[in-house]
């Protein structure tokens, strides 16, 4: 006879199965639901980041790492039989519209979690609507000092802090005999906020800032700040600035006589060839701060396994942006296999802090607990008149 359920006096099987387990005293609750974004073949991650606009160059390249590495790794199988695939959404660098893309990646997108934000002001309107979800934010191109004292268990870094940054330029200064300095920098709260940070730094080291000039992104010319800072006739000028400003000062301050040396952050200058050419060769005698090796030491596995995926997969885009983006990727990608095949958002932060001291190829950092920071690499280098880099 066919069973057709309780009205016929039988029972099929996984009712029966039920009644047994609950017999037993089990409550059975049939298959584990799956983490958001992630499925038996995909991890989906978001990203939200500047592709439009002054400071395209961040977002552009350092997307072009992330999915270098990605694709690296979806060609090998993935990670533990997954394929990743990277949903970005330009900002044009816009806060606002930051919060907009964070909000339609974790709601409709269902992304398990954001990497590669770009900008201070932009993590600062990302984070509660991140925090607030349960999702891991990881990799900002963000090296903003707040972001590193004020611990957050779903913010994971990969770069140094743009304290390391400004520490190692000052310190370095005071080194050299030059104890009264000037700084320009960019008029929004990544600007801000780091001048504050320069101003501690230098109050420690008995350094003076003689004088402070803010300067728009946008703007398309520098006359007056190069005007105030000549008058301050300062030992050195230290640049917080990002995007196409920067070239906008160095065109405006060598045209001026600006004859201080001039030293930048790590994000000053992404397109280092292109700027040298723009500027025929006034890139020259520029320090910077470096949060990554330099993407031509080949002699390092960190960079030989980068230049070697760049020649695979055909990319034209090289600079330290995008490296740094690749080993962000790699970073994020040894954390999710550290969180295993049953991957969730909770096991993946776990895996995160379980890492401890570690390299990926040779690069060092450091997670914990109550360290999401990760590296502390900095070194300073000079541009040359083609945008090439010496130490």
């Amino acid at each position: 006879m066919k069973c057709r359920g309780v009205e016929d006096g039988c029972i099929d099987r996984r009712t029966a199965m039920a009644g047994l387990v609950a017999t037993a005293g089990w409550a059975w609750a049939g298959p584990a639901a799956a983490e958001t974004g992630v499925t038996d073949t995909r991890i989906k991650v978001g990203q939200s980041a500047v592709f439009t606009g002054p400071a395209k160059d961040f977002g552009v390249d350092y997307k072009a790492g992330i999915a270098l590495y990605f694709d690296k790794v979806n060609k090998t199988g993935g990670v533990l039989g997954r394929t990743l695939e990277l949903v970005s959404h330009d900002d044009a660098y816009d806060p606002k519209k930051t919060a907009e893309n964070t909000t339609r990646l974790i709601d409709e997108d269902k992304v398990f979690a954001l990497i590669g934000y770009v900008a201070t002001g932009n993590l600062i309107a990302a984070m509660p609507i991140a925090e607030k979800a349960g999702v891991p934010m990881f990799a900002p191109l963000v090296g903003t000092t707040s972001f590193r004292t004020n611990h957050n268990r779903y913010l994971f870094h990969v770069r140094a802090s743009y304290e390391a940054e400004l520490r190692k330029i000052v310190g370095h200064l005071a080194t050299l005999g030059i104890h009264n300095i000037a700084v320009i920098y960019q008029n929004s709260a990544f600007g801000k906020s780091n001048l504050d940070t320069c101003l501690q730094i230098a109050q420690g080291l008995k350094v003076k800032v003689v004088e402070s000039v803010p300067m728009e992104i946008a703007a398309t010319d520098a006359k007056a700040q190069v005007a105030t800072l000549t008058k301050a006739q300062p030992g050195a000028v230290v640049m917080i600035m990002a995007g196409k400003m920067v070239e906008v000062f160095l065109r405006d301050y060598r045209a001026g006589g600006g004859a201080s040396p001039l030293y930048t952050i790590s994000v000053g200058i992404t397109d280092a060839p292109g700027s040298a050419q723009r500027l025929n060769g006034g890139i020259e005698g520029l320090v910077t701060a470096s949060i990554v090796p330099s993407p031509q030491a080949s002699r390092l596995p960190i960079v030989a396994d980068y230049r070697k995926d760049r020649v695979d997969a055909g990319e034209k885009i090289d600079s330290y942006t995008m490296l740094e983006g690749y080993i962000a990727a790699r970073v994020f990608v040894e954390g999710l296999k550290r969180a295993g095949k049953a991957l969730t958002r909770e096991g993946f932060i776990k895996a995160m802090e379980d890492m401890g001291t570690t390299k990926i190829g040779d690069f060092p950092l450091q997670y914990g607990p109550g360290n999401h920071n990760g590296s502390n690499f900095v070194d300073l280098e000079m541009y040359t008149r083609t945008g090439s880099l010496r130490r």
